[in-house]
């Protein structure tokens, strides 16, 4: 009886110190996303290290509002609906996909996840998802954690005052700008996840680059011509700022 008693005690104790240090590790970080700007504020260590852009529910209602948990993390999560599977150009769910928890469900419902229409980044027009730029859903994937809060809200407040309001803890940090277009120019030649954003881009809208490997050679350029003379841009195979916006790249 005695052992069994100290086995109850070692066991509750081994119990309540996991409890604690998920919780710790859980609060370390933490998701604020306003419907009112479509923005998205990534905090870790109570400071507020990015802030992106996205798109929610074409009416106010799709997208829950309240505080939720990250609990599911899927890489190239198939789109069963359209029968499409994870990984394919067409796939409207991206690359990445972080479950959500709100109305009961579980992380098959409600997510954060990229898409393979940027142009519909800052919009209101998803079933109640959040979307995001693939390659900045695929950022914030590989830093959080499983049990990570988010609270999603609409309000004209700072993000740390929301923080606040919701037992959030902060410290003062500098302003962080909203994530855009970036400044890198793409051509033959280069190499990286911004070409394979390009491929998927061009191939989902009929542009076929034969193959998202992230080099930008002929048959890239190729592609890349061809938008650019269907859009009335410059032909010179060279992605700028221009050709950029055009294709609803970042």
């Amino acid at each position: 009886m005695k052992k069994l008693c100290i086995l109850f005690v070692l066991a509750f104790f081994a119990f309540f110190s996991m409890g604690v240090t998920a919780s710790h590790a859980a609060g370390s970080q933490f998701i604020i996303i306003n419907k009112s700007n479509n923005q998205l504020a990534y905090y870790e260590n109570s400071q507020l290290k990015s802030v992106f852009k996205v798109a929610t529910g074409r009416k106010a209602s799709y997208t829950p509002e309240g505080k939720f948990k990250i609990v599911n993390k899927i890489v190239n999560r198939p789109y069963y609906k359209g029968k499409i599977p994870g990984g394919d150009p067409r796939n409207p769910l991206g690359n990445r996909w972080l479950g959500l928890n709100p109305r009961g469900t579980w992380g098959t419902t409600y997510a954060i996840h990229g898409n393979n229409n940027p142009s519909s980044i800052g919009k209101y027009i998803s079933n109640g998802c959040i979307r995001m730029y693939d390659n900045e859903v695929e950022w914030l994937f590989n830093r959080v954690k499983i049990g990570t809060p988010v609270i999603i809200t609409t309000s004209g407040k700072s993000f740390d005052s929301i923080a606040a309001a919701n037992g959030m803890k902060t410290t003062p940090s500098k302003a962080v700008p909203v994530t855009g277009v970036s400044s890198e120019v793409l051509m033959k030649g280069s190499r990286g996840n911004a070409v394979k954003e390009l491929q998927r881009l061009l191939t989902s809208q009929g542009y076929n680059t034969k193959g998202i490997d992230g080099f930008f050679g002929s048959n890239t350029d190729f592609a890349v011509r061809q938008f650019q003379k269907a859009h009335n841009l410059k032909v010179d195979g060279v992605v700028g700022p221009a050709t950029k916006r055009a294709l609803g790249m970042r």
